[in-house]
């Protein structure tokens, strides 16, 4: 089915670019190395170890659940879905003109149900708070068996609605690790205004579920700050983050936030409840369903985690990517950078995961950062796109040059990266990211292997697997999932059941990004044919946390029409494609061997044009510092408004570029104007006038025009 927007409007339209680049609207998990690994496959037959492992592991008391049916199914693949009415129609779904939403790095965390809480809470408002929004804490218990005494206080946020009251809506954020109350922060009147306008008529309550924000924070320092490490590194810093949290960090699992999730609906005094996840919250929401079926009025699931996901070795992320990337540069749209992004990617992350490739890049200090970069850590990198359009912008033309031999323009965008994903406890916590994925993990190892016998029994599960299992990668990719993060997790680790179901039978809308490579369309499939009122709609083009990154409001919209009863009726739909944010840079060019006119306006275009996807990386996340050229020079971003400044910035040697560059509101990509003036030992000196995809001015004295 195809979801075509009103009046005539494109999915490349912009309802309102100003908005969408709000900066400071959106941390999200945008580009996290650790978090959002919470994607992977339903074991599939014929693993016979992890079948083995997972009925060795811990089991809930009806031993069963409604994925169980799903588990040992092969839905990983895109192909194959059903309709529950044999109906998979081709519906038009409509979306609305002018409406503001934020461009958003995915909000997405978590909580789940029952347990006994202080009888009700008292709501006060928020302080600070620039709309009617509400706060409160609700005291649960730690351990819900009681053994292990204490308590969690939970901050809780509450909005109610301006017009006819629908219901209550629980706002789920991801990771795990983000507090959901921080993630949606509904006591900000403009934060809100999307959530508002999604689910006119609903009440909505977010909280930071245990472990996160204001609700008892887990601060690992050395987990929380690490960048530069390997796998056994990580596994390390986790397992020192476990001796940091202590002997509670065994009450983190899904099902503990399920059923805080629970204690909160009842000391708000509330009947049956709306769930919106996005991402790890979709598992959350679907976690709470299984444990408390009866509450539940209905669920809207944005970028889907199934509850037995992730994968120990994230093999449905690997086997979907290269469809995914080949998706993103259709229609040519990559072609000036490589005719193959998605060959590129197999091949040179194979090739440097034996020969790691090296470099050194200009720090922002603007001193040399040597840097080295595996096949573990490009696959990391090429998943971040999903979330960063500037990253996404640069990431083809980047392989493809390491793979012909010049690794300096991706060894500085991993340095890009790297630095944009920095993230503090408060916004997301990868303390509770590992005291989580490390309980909830399906591990091929029972919970009570000791750590020093889980790496052999990893490295046998992982030979064993059939040819294919990683996709076009190798055996080593594995490395990648929670399985190698949690090896040195204390016990019990992994295997932590979830409630036993049935889930209701509600109505469900899940929503996911034809380019979302951490949660691919298959999740979405998988887990809405468990529902016999599910839909799903898919958003081509657009990465992930579908909901806030697609700029042509087609998803959200879907989203307010379901609430309303006006969408149509369908199994599966599509909205129309949405054109990349930034646009997809042609080749890096090597320095020219004549200065020549030609040459220099071709570089000069796209030192720019590369400058502008820059931009996009630091703009879209919560870092602050002044990215160098890949030969010097330096971009620095406007405090005032959306525009930066070149300062002899280089991305070829021997051209530097300098002058302003601004923001152009319009559709998409992205457009900008500016006036530079170039300069350098390979340039013939002059200026040049940008404006939207056009170019003109004079060098050496000529006049000259062209576009870029």
């Amino acid at each position: 089915m195809r979801i075509q927007c009103r009046e005539g409007r494109g999915s490349g339209d912009v309802c309102d670019p100003w908005t969408f680049l709000d900066r400071g609207s959106d941390l999200g998990d945008r580009a996290v190395r650790h978090a959002e690994k919470n994607e992977l496959s339903f074991v599939a037959h014929g693993e016979a170890a992890l079948v083995e492992a997972s009925r060795n592991g811990r089991t809930d008391a009806a031993g069963t659940d409604d994925f169980d049916a799903l588990e040992h199914s092969k839905l990983q693949f895109r192909s194959g879905y059903r309709a529950g009415e044999g109906y998979t129609g081709t519906a038009t779904l409509r979306c609305s003109v002018g409406r503001r939403f934020l461009l958003g790095l995915a909000v997405a965390l978590a909580l789940v149900a029952p347990g006994q809480a202080r009888a009700a809470i008292t709501l006060t408002p928020c302080p600070q708070a620039t709309d009617a929004a509400q706060c409160g804490t609700v005291d649960v218990p730690l351990d819900r068996s009681g053994t292990v005494p204490g308590t969690i206080p939970l901050h809780v946020e509450v909005l109610a609605p301006s017009g006819l009251p629908r219901g209550t809506m629980f706002l789920i954020a991801g990771g795990p690790g983000q507090g959901s109350a921080g993630a949606y922060a509904l006591s900000n009147a403009s934060a809100a205004q999307q959530m508002q306008t999604m689910f006119p008529g609903y009440t909505l309550v977010a909280f930071d579920n245990r472990g996160t924000g204001k609700s008892g924070l887990i601060d690992c320092p050395g987990l929380q700050t690490s960048m530069l490490t390997t796998v056994e590194q990580d596994a390390a810093l986790a397992r020192d983050c476990a001796a940091i949290i202590g002997p509670s960090r065994q009450f983190y699992a899904t099902r503990d936030h399920a059923e805080d999730m629970e204690s909160v609906r009842v000391a708000l005094g509330v009947g049956r409840i709306g769930l919106f996840g996005v991402s790890y919250g979709t598992k959350l929401a679907l976690a709470y369903a299984l444990a408390h079926p009866g509450n539940v009025e209905r669920i809207v699931l944005d970028s889907v985690v199934a509850p037995t996901y992730p994968d120990p070795f994230e093999r449905n992320v690997l086997r979907a990517m290269p469809g995914a990337l080949n998706a993103f540069c259709a229609r040519g749209v990559c072609a000036g950078a490589t005719k193959n992004f998605a060959g590129d990617v197999a091949k040179l992350a194979n090739r440097i995961e034996a020969h790691p490739i090296k470099g050194k890049v200009i720090a922002p200090n603007g001193r040399l950062r040597a840097l080295e970069m595996n096949g573990e850590e490009l696959i990391s990198l090429i998943i971040d796109t999903d979330l960063s359009p500037g990253l996404a912008a640069e990431a083809p033309a980047a392989v493809h040059a390491a793979l012909l031999g010049n690794a300096l323009p991706l060894l500085r965008l991993y340095d890009l990266d790297l630095r944009t994903s920095a993230l503090s406890a408060e916004d997301l916590s990868f303390g509770l990211y590992a005291a989580t994925n490390c309980a909830d993990g399906q591990f091929p190892f029972a919970p009570d292997t000791p750590p020093a016998a889980r790496q052999a029994i990893l490295d046998a599960t992982v030979a064993a697997l059939p040819p294919g299992s990683f996709g076009p990668f190798g055996n080593w990719a594995a490395r990648i999932g929670t399985a190698y993060f949690c090896e040195q997790w204390p016990t019990p680790t992994g295997n932590t059941p979830l409630g036993p179901g049935p889930l209701p039978n509600v109505p469900v809308l899940a929503l996911d990004g034809g380019f979302d490579l951490r949660t691919p369309t298959a999740n979405a499939v998988a887990v809405v044919s468990a529902f016999p009122q599910g839909q799903l709609i898919t958003v081509p083009g657009v990465g992930h946390s579908v909901s806030s990154a697609d700029f042509s409001g087609c998803a959200a919209d879907a989203i307010r029409q379901w609430i309303l009863g006006t969408l149509q009726s369908f199994r599966q739909a599509s909205c129309p494609r949405v054109p990349p944010v930034g646009k997809i840079l042609s080749a890096f060019p090597r320095r020219p061997a004549k200065a020549t006119v030609k040459a220099t306006l071709t570089d000069a275009a796209r030192t720019v044009r590369e400058a502008e996807a820059t931009w996009l990386q630091i703009i879209l996340s919560s870092a602050s510092f002044a990215p160098r050229g890949l030969y010097g020079g330096k971009l620095v971003v406007s405090q005032k408004d959306l525009s930066f400044t070149l300062s002899r910035y280089s991305d070829v040697a021997g051209i530097q570029v300098t002058g302003k560059i601004t923001f152009v509101p319009g559709n998409l990509p992205l457009s900008y104007k500016g006036t530079v003036r170039v300069s350098g030992s390979a340039a013939v000196a002059g200026t040049l006038k940008f404006s939207k995809a056009s170019i003109s001015g004079r060098l050496g004295g000529r006049v000259v025009k062209g576009s870029y």
